[in-house]
């Protein structure tokens, strides 16, 4: 805190924030305040008052309201403001085509949260009404008064790590479900399948046994009994290259094909359901591909953004979920601190405290839910070799007073993970476990 002034670290970061926010909504601007639909939009001009200045309804598509942009500028400039400044909110894709059309002009543009507007609307009239119009004034009102930010200025390269990245959060989503859906297909025809491997869907040879079954039983396990146990074995063994592995576990290829004479199930069921699992094995087979091809493309953007020998040098944390983390933060110089970006993650705590009550302190929950899930899944893999998180879970977990539980330790060390992000990133030096460590009593790894 500076103790001169009185103002905490806070203070100084919401100062200069609220003053690069009044350098692009400055006192000599009008505000053009846009609310987005699919081919209508609602525009209006305000002064710092709210006070309506114009209003028209375009009904045009985003890409053709650089004329509407054109319009509001001269009745901003007929009621003698120097310029404008262009609001709306973050809605699907069309904002960003207002904002390329604002840039093209040299016009200042901003954003203004939908929840902002929500509560706002709920604040004006104690009601749930809504309205266009309503909505485009609100969106006026919160950008004059400041409650608004400016969306992240990207380049090609960073835009197409955005792209990548959300193209793989899908599809490990994807992979989530269809195995879901093979478990349960499994479970009701031929159960005994499940009982062959701890792990079924990361044991390569389990896998392959599976394909070789659905793809040459027609619908009835016991057929391939005839084959014998040498002979099933060398039809998994000739599998393994498609699941990227070589020698199949013995064990795991005997429990299958013991378990191929066992007729618990629904019977009248088995033939569509095996041979439906064949096709979704297919599907995430191929799933995974386009998975490890979309990675090798995110880390061969980080390379290109120079970052991946810096991001790697965090003992865990691989490059392809560095990359995962940047896709859904972009370029970290844009947060002024690492705590910003972890609020940003949702995985900031909240505080509840008035006077001498204290309640509960919880996560926000706020923020980029994608960001946090990055995040989570990357401090797993970093607890299991790097030696400060292991010692920062145990400490957290087993200190005397304010004790957390294992989920909620992980989830702080998650919000670590992306500070010290922040800060090697930020600051083009590499990871020093000593700082990381911030006091934790630990042995560090020779």
């Amino acid at each position: 805190m500076d103790h001169a002034s009185g103002l905490s670290r806070g203070d100084r970061n919401r100062n200069s924030r609220l003053t690069r926010l009044r350098g692009l909504v400055p006192p000599t601007n009008a505000i053009i305040a846009i609310d987005l639909a699919g081919e209508k939009q609602m525009l209006v001009v305000t002064d710092h008052d709210s006070r309506v200045l114009a209003r028209r309804t375009f009904r045009l598509a985003a890409w053709h309201m650089g004329a509407a942009l054109d319009w509001a500028a001269e009745h901003a400039t007929a009621a003698g403001f120097a310029d404008a400044t262009v609001a709306c909110e973050p809605t699907g894709h069309r904002w960003r085509v207002i904002g390329q059309l604002a840039a093209d002009r040299s016009m200042p543009f901003v954003c203004v949260q939908p929840l902002l507007v929500a509560r706002s609307r709920e604040n004006e009239n104690y009601s749930p009404d809504k309205t266009d119009d309503r909505d485009a004034v609100l969106i006026a009102r919160l950008t004059a008064e400041l409650r608004c930010y400016a969306p992240e200025a990207t380049d090609e390269v960073w835009a197409r790590l955005r792209h990548l990245g959300a193209r793989r959060a899908r599809h490990l989503e994807e992979t989530s479900s269809l195995v879901q859906q093979m478990r349960d297909l499994l479970e009701c025809a031929w159960p005994a399948m499940l009982d062959t491997a701890a792990k079924q869907f990361k044991a390569k040879t389990w896998l392959a046994a599976l394909a070789v079954v659905t793809d040459r039983c027609n619908g009835d396990p016991t057929r391939l009994r005839r084959l014998g146990l040498t002979r099933f074995s060398a039809a998994v063994r000739r599998e393994m290259p498609r699941w990227q592995a070589q020698r199949p576990c013995r064990r795991i290829v005997e429990a299958v094909f013991a378990a191929l004479a066992d007729t618990t199930g629904v019977t009248v069921q088995r033939r569509g359901i095996l041979e439906r699992v064949g096709l979704v094995l297919d599907d995430w087979r191929d799933l995974h591909r386009r998975i490890a091809d979309t990675e090798d493309r995110m880390v061969a953007v980080l390379d290109e953004l120079g970052l991946t020998e810096l991001v790697t040098t965090i003992q865990g944390l691989s490059a392809v979920n560095a990359a995962a983390i940047l896709a859904e933060s972009g370029d970290l110089h844009r947060f002024a601190t690492g705590r910003a970006l972890v609020k940003h993650s949702g995985l900031a705590p909240a505080e509840q405290a008035s006077g001498k009550l204290v309640g509960r302190t919880r996560l926000t929950g706020r923020g980029r839910p994608g960001l946090r899930t990055a995040a989570w899944r990357a401090a797993w893999g970093a607890m299991k070799s790097n030696p400060v998180y292991q010692a920062r879970l145990v400490h957290l977990t087993t200190r005397e007073q304010g004790k957390l539980k294992p989920a909620q330790a992980r989830c702080a060390i998650a919000a670590a993970l992306l500070r010290q992000l922040h800060a090697v990133v930020t600051t083009g030096r590499a990871w020093n476990p000593a700082i990381a460590a911030n006091g934790t009593r630990m042995t560090l790894a020779a």
